[in-house]
């Protein structure tokens, strides 16, 4: 048989039986299996310096060197351990090379975790005569866990998105699989070699095999900690927006002044570009924006101590804006298609012309009040509407934006009055302007029909706002509301 893979990774974490998966690989002919290949203290095995030719110093300077040597090793199907602490500069060739044979190695992280801080306290991470196991109890510390518990769940679904955008598939193998012949030689089969297994080395000794509250010095506590935690993460928000990018065209820079505005769309691009100008005393026409990547990069690069900021708004105003200003109108810029389609298709109630006799206050609120539950499919994924970056989740533009630029300051739409001329201040400014305020949205004001109502729609729609920002029930900026 001849294997489609170069080499293998075992994508584990600690405590999680890799060490018996390995002395199983190394048992078939025609596997070798290097260790923790790139823990940052030692190289492969405890206290060396050196595999397959490569020192530490070299594989720390070029870790690829490493990993073109585990590859080409003497006709041999090589691989290694690696977990979440090893080099970091491996693992994404690793996900992206469909030639990398990706083993996921996963046990009960209650049980990696309570081993975990038995073999810290004990000393001891391996056992092979079990005369000489050392035994002892730990203390069961419930955030701390939840904190282990997020880590080995992100660190999984890493892996997982990984193996989907580039179609590939991993071979999963749980902790207790390992004692099962028909499992490893499954395993042997994926990976494409013809040897297989007659028997489960036991080299390696359970160490820790007696019940999990057994080896704690607080069980009840434990029980009472497990029975709060969301093991199917059924509070997760889940998020099928679509993902976005950083959008580098709008950002828009002063041109004396090393500041960068990150625009959110829908929210208060306009007085803050105007602020941008008004400080740096130009027309708005004179600050820098439409650049591309490669310009963009280069005015971060010459711009010392420069500092970036974007601008949230309330999701519910936010909202609101976009719908007066893309969906109501008519005007140029507007978003017409869509405004035929969800006039016709989604039933929301607004005129084909737009005239003040024909579309009161009343019909507004129910117009606004269709528009957040199109929203909500919208954002969902449930219809065949574009989501479109004036209404997106504030959440998923900055996602978008820290693929390329980190803002400095994410602020509120109300912190700006202060927030942004102390900005200038620090970079030199000794009396900056004033921002404006957002223009009146027309031809009602949320101001003329805020409610709870309106209020519960937008929170469905943008629960990741309300969550990730704090945000509270809309307050008017004239405190009618």
């Amino acid at each position: 048989m001849t294997s489609r893979f170069d080499y293998f990774i075992i994508l584990a974490a600690m405590r999680t039986g890799s060490n018996l998966l390995e002395f199983n690989l190394n048992a078939l002919e025609g596997v070798a299996c290097h260790g923790e290949a790139f823990n940052p203290h030692f190289i492969g095995r405890l206290k060396s310096d050196n595999l397959l030719g490569v020192t530490l110093e070299e594989r720390d300077n070029d870790p690829m060197k490493l990993v073109r040597a585990i590859k080409s090793d003497g006709g041999k199907l090589n691989g290694f351990r690696f977990f979440q602490g090893h080099d970091p500069r491996v693992l994404e060739p690793a996900l992206n090379d469909p030639r990398c044979a990706k083993i996921i190695l996963t046990r009960n992280p209650l049980d990696s975790y309570v081993s975990l801080k038995i073999a810290r306290e004990t000393k001891q991470w391996q056992l092979k005569n079990i005369k000489r196991r050392r035994e002892a109890q730990i203390e069961f510390d419930a955030q701390e866990f939840e904190r282990y518990l997020d880590q080995q769940q992100d660190f999984q679904l890493l892996l997982l998105n990984a193996l989907q955008t580039t179609g590939q598939t991993g071979f999963y193998i749980a902790y207790d699989d390992l004692n099962n012949l028909d499992v490893l030689n499954g395993l042997a089969d994926w990976l494409g070699v013809n040897a297989r297994l007659s028997a489960i080395d036991d080299t390696i000794k359970p160490q820790n095999p007696e019940p999990t509250l057994s080896k704690v010095t607080n069980p009840e506590e434990t029980a009472l900690a497990l029975a709060e935690v969301d093991s199917f993460n059924l509070h997760r928000t889940p998020n099928f927006e679509p993902r976005r990018g950083p959008a580098v065209g709008n950002y828009i820079a002063a041109p004396d002044t090393p500041l960068l505005y990150l625009p959110i769309r829908s929210g208060i691009e306009g007085p803050v570009t105007q602020w941008l100008a008004d400080l740096d005393k130009v027309s708005t026409d004179r600050l820098i924006t439409n650049q591309n990547r490669k310009q963009m990069k280069r005015w971060l690069q010459n711009q010392s101590g420069h500092r970036k900021f974007c601008v949230l708004r309330h999701p519910l105003a936010r909202a609101h804006s976009a719908f007066c200003l893309y969906i109501l109108s008519t005007e140029p810029g507007a978003y017409l298609k869509i405004r035929n389609m969800l006039r016709n298709r989604f039933k929301v109630p607004i005129p084909g012309q737009l005239r003040p006799e024909n579309y009161p206050i009343d019909q507004h609120y129910q117009a606004f009040s269709a528009f957040l539950t199109f929203l909500r499919q919208n954002l969902a994924g449930q219809t065949p509407v574009r989501v479109d970056g004036v209404w997106a989740s504030q959440s998923q533009v900055l996602d978008g934006m820290a693929s390329f630029a980190i803002p400095d300051l994410i602020l509120r739409e109300e912190e700006i009055k202060t927030a942004l001329p102390d900005l200038a201040r620090r970079l030199g400014h000794d009396a900056p302007p004033s921002p404006g305020q957002c223009p009146t949205d027309g031809p009602f004001k949320l101001d003329d029909i805020y409610d709870a109502k309106l209020e519960a729609l937008a929170t469905e729609v943008y629960q990741r706002d309300y969550m990730q920002f704090g945000f509270g029930e809309w307050k008017s900026p004239t405190g009618a509301a």
